[in-house]
């Protein structure tokens, strides 16, 4: 910051002669921005003032001795011829003071001067000038909230021009301007300049931002009906309160201001006050500039019902007393603006449904100020069908025509359909290759009854090259990257490698996708993978892996639209599937040397999931998809239902059906009510069961409130210290998720609108409710005692016992015996020995119940998720967890 004080440069150092000025030719500082306005006449600095005119006619000036020679003094960098070419003075001509001081005006006037003086001695004029300095650069100093590249483009100085001061006032006036835009009224500019050698300056622009101007109150008067407090609900602006830290609602605005002016009269016109108007509206600044006073004056009038309603069409395809039946508003019903609106918009869709693309559709009102009525007449004004002509396709310099003509629902030579106009858009829209503003444009053709479709594209960059790290209370680290082309080489095609890696989970694969196979409506997709994923239990709290499953394969799928909405997928899938455990955790060792799984320290059901198999897979999906953004849907529904047969070939023979819906419902004022349903069947077939790996999981992050797999059934172990059943000698407790065969699961979430400064941050919170549940599966058989069981004692809860070897002897025989008592039952403890009991729980379909809010953000540091979760409904065994979140970022 530069203040006030003497500045110098580097070169100016060098001469002790020049000293930092304010914008003249004194050597001051702090100099008020009045100093730069021009004298009376325009006249600069060190120009002799001239007389004002008096209304008398002045008598006739004398001519003087004529002009010998012209000669300038003092310029540099400008010609003399030059300096002569700005004035009216010539060489033979008379000398005057008229036309002396007519020299000074026009000299003045070109603003390259800063003193200018006209000299005579005997006819020799010498026109002695001082010129205005040239800038060096233009410095901006305590700008933070607008950064030097978007006050520079504004403001008319630059370096290498001339200086002047109406530059400079105009320039000081365009910063407060900018930050005035940005409700900043106390901002204040001091222009400086710094007197540098060659008649050279550098100006400097002192910068006081201030504070942001908020709306500390908004005055409603003249309301009657509607409180103070719900008509500021229907304006943009808001006052500025605490809980409103990140709103820029709460900023002064004067277009804002005349938008509100606009949204009262639609609330107070959608409750039917045909008559409301607002008086005046006026923005008072506080004394401390620091807020402002925002105050309406309103005039309600009266309420209006709807009188009689009816259309009158005038194209003969149209029924004009059925479509009165069916109109949405009704005699009797208070009138509503909005309603009126609509009710156009849709009598045009209707029309161009039918192919009258340029349907009139214009109301007539009949207002009855002695009964408050309002009357309505709907008239649709003759028009010629109208066939399309011709699609032009402009602005795509990559893409191929073929690919955004397939997506047009309408052909040349076809009637024109509002409805297929407006589904092409769409469609066109959901490629993603083009900006997101766009429409198929309707233009006149040659004739009345022809139209064109044009498609104005803009393309955007479809390749991705992502890089993220992050972190994930599921998988802890995550490490992810990919390179994706949307658009290969503009045929639609897409193409893609991606991998990642994770403390418990890591994938590589590589897919490609043809829309349009040969020109045809037919989809074809391939993938091929690598995955490896490391299962684990919670050994107390903490996690501990049992089974490694590596699965390679492919996916080869097909698809074919059934209707505009509905597309039917096949898919064939073959995955070899590798499933491990650890020898040293789960396996033991006989005397003959062989070692095998231990179901007394793995468990039968893990023990049963080991082994290497091949999975062949033929699968059939029909997709509903109606959805208007299928990245962040706000309104329409989704749904699909799936069927996977394995067993044609491989090790696997199992039948799975899945089905899921969706719908999405915008509320209005920003919020998003969604509904979201899941569920599915898994059954073995051919003698074969459902293997631990192919079964449903249910928990984070399908499942808010839950831990990962934390719900159905589940194997929980407790470990003791001795033989004595009272759960005060657990040591330590597992947890093992089976899964099940049966599942479903659903959701009701509602997304809160913030104000603008939260959405252009990212943020969107919501609150919901999580309800499901998985079970069918089969009790595991946990009683194969031979050399392992510590026969005869139970728990509290009547589990079985067991004791385990830990490995310090062979097998489960020593020389060294103990012998006790339990329950009256003798027992032996062989070698080094684990107990433990085993019991079998949450195998229900009863559901689970979790409600919770959460926020979405998309960080600078990439996207963001958290969630607070309450658990209301739940069954023995059910891991519940209350935080979860999900955080990454792109370098």
């Amino acid at each position: 910051m530069m203040g006030l004080e003497m500045v110098r440069s580097t070169e100016a150092r060098r001469s002790s002669h020049v000293a930092a000025v304010l914008l003249g030719t004194t050597i001051l500082a702090g100099l008020p921005m009045s100093a730069f306005a021009q004298d009376q006449d325009g006249a600069g600095p060190g120009e002799t003032q001239q007389a004002a005119p008096t209304e008398q006619a002045a008598p006739a000036e004398p001519a003087g001795p004529p002009i010998t020679s012209l000669t300038v003094a003092g310029a540099e960098r400008l010609e003399q011829q030059t300096v002569l070419s700005y004035t009216k003075l010539r060489v033979g001509q008379p000398y005057t003071k008229t036309a002396a001081d007519a020299a000074l005006k026009d000299l003045y006037a070109t603003e390259l001067f800063k003193n200018v003086e006209v000299t005579n001695t005997d006819g020799n004029v010498v026109i002695t000038v001082q010129e205005n300095p040239v800038i060096n650069r233009i410095i901006l100093e305590g700008n933070k909230r607008i950064k030097n590249d978007k006050i520079l483009p504004e403001i008319k100085l630059a370096a290498r021009q001339i200086f002047t001061r109406s530059k400079v006032r105009a320039d000081v006036a365009r910063i407060i301007e900018l930050y005035k835009r940005q409700g900043r009224y106390a901002a204040t500019v001091e222009p400086k300049m710094v007197a540098l050698d060659q008649n050279r300056v550098d100006i400097v622009f002192e910068i006081t931002e201030g504070d942001k101007s908020k709306v500390r109150q908004i005055n409603i008067i003249g309301n009657k009906e509607f409180s103070d407090a719900e008509l500021r609900t229907q304006m943009v602006t808001k006052q500025s309160r605490f809980f409103r830290l990140f709103s820029s609602a709460t900023s002064y605005d004067p277009d804002r201001m005349a938008f509100d002016q606009q949204k009262l009269r639609q609330f107070y016109l959608t409750q039917g006050y045909a008559d409301f108007r607002v008086v005046s509206a006026v923005a008072e600044l506080t004394p401390d500039k620091k807020d402002f006073i925002l105050t309406y004056v309103v005039e309600e009038g009266k309420r209006y019902k709807f009188g009689d309603v009816k259309v009158e069409s005038q194209i003969r395809d149209f029924d004009s007393k059925k479509m009165s039946a069916n109109l949405p508003m009704k005699k009797g019903d208070w009138y509503n603006a909005k309603l009126v609106e609509d009710t156009i918009d849709n009598l045009n869709t209707t029309a161009g449904a039918f192919g009258y693309a340029f349907a009139d559709v214009r109301p007539q009102y009949d207002r009855d100020k002695d009964n408050l009525t309002m009357g309505l007449t709907f008239v649709i004004r003759e028009a010629p069908r109208v066939y399309v002509q011709r699609i032009d396709i402009n602005g795509n310099t990559l893409t191929q025509d073929k690919v955004i003509r397939r997506e047009f629902r309408l052909a040349e030579g076809d009637a024109f359909n509002s409805l297929q106009v407006k589904r092409s858009t769409n469609r066109i829209k959901s490629l993603g290759y083009f900006q997101e503003k766009f429409e198929v444009e309707q233009k006149p053709g040659d004739a009345d009854d022809r139209i064109v479709l044009e498609a104005n594209v803009e393309e955007k960059p479809t390749g991705e090259l992502q890089l993220s790290a992050g972190f994930s209370s599921l998988e802890s680290f995550i490490f992810q990257a990919s390179i994706k082309q949307n658009n290969f080489r503009g045929r639609g095609q897409t193409v893609g490698l991606s991998g990642s890696y994770s403390s418990y989970s890591r994938s590589v694969q590589a897919s490609f996708v043809e829309p349009y196979l040969f020109d045809k409506n037919v989809s074809l997709g391939v993938d091929i993978y690598r995955r490896d994923y490391n299962n684990f239990n919670y050994y107390n709290s903490d996690r501990n892996t049992t089974y490694e499953q590596t699965t390679t394969g492919f996916q080869v799928r097909a698809g074919v639209p059934v209707t505009e909405y509905i597309t039917a997928i096949g898919r064939y899938t073959l995955n070899y599937d590798q499933v491990s455990l650890s020898k040293s955790q789960f396996y033991s060792t006989d005397s003959d040397g062989n070692s095998t799984c231990d179901p007394l320290r793995a468990g039968r059901y893990l023990c049963d999931a080991i082994g290497n198999r091949v999975s062949s897979i033929l699968g059939f999906s029909l997709v509903y998809d109606k959805l208007d953004n299928r990245m962040r849907p706000t309104k329409g529904e989704t749904a699909q239902i799936s069927v996977d047969l394995a067993g044609l070939g491989g090790d696997v023979k199992y039948v799975r059906l899945r089905a899921n819906a969706a719908k999405y419902w915008p509320l209005g004022k920003g919020f998003i009510f969604s509904l979201q349903g899941e569920g599915g069947v898994i059954e073995g077939w051919g003698g074969d069961s459902v293997r631990l790996t192919d079964r449903f999981y249910l928990g984070e992050p399908s499942m808010r409130g839950f831990g990962i797999r934390g719900v159905g059934p589940r194997v929980l172990r407790k470990y003791y210290s001795s033989t004595v059943d009272d759960d005060s000698t657990v040591s330590s407790t597992s947890d093992d998720a089976l899964g099940g065969k049966y599942y479903y699961k659903g959701r009701a979430e509602m997304e809160i609108p913030l104000g603008s400064g939260a959405r252009e941050m990212g943020l969107r919170p919501s609150i919901f409710a999580d309800v499901g549940a998985v079970w069918g599966t089969k009790k595991p058989d946990t009683s194969d005692c031979s050399d392992g069981c510590f026969i005869g004692s139970r728990d509290s809860d009547g589990n079985q016992l067991y004791y385990v070897n830990d490995g310090t002897s062979s097998g489960y025989t020593s020389t060294t015996t103990t012998s006790s008592t339990t329950n009256g039952i003798a027992n032996t403890k062989v070698g080094s020995t684990s107990y433990f009991t085993e019991s079998y729980v949450g195998d229900t379909w009863l559901p689970r119940l979790a409600v919770g809010f959460g926020v979405n953000w998309n960080s600078p540091f990439g996207p963001f998720r958290i969630d607070i979760s309450k658990v209301i409904l739940k069954e023995k065994g059910d891991d519940t967890k209350v935080f979860t979140f999900n955080v990454g970022t792109q370098f």
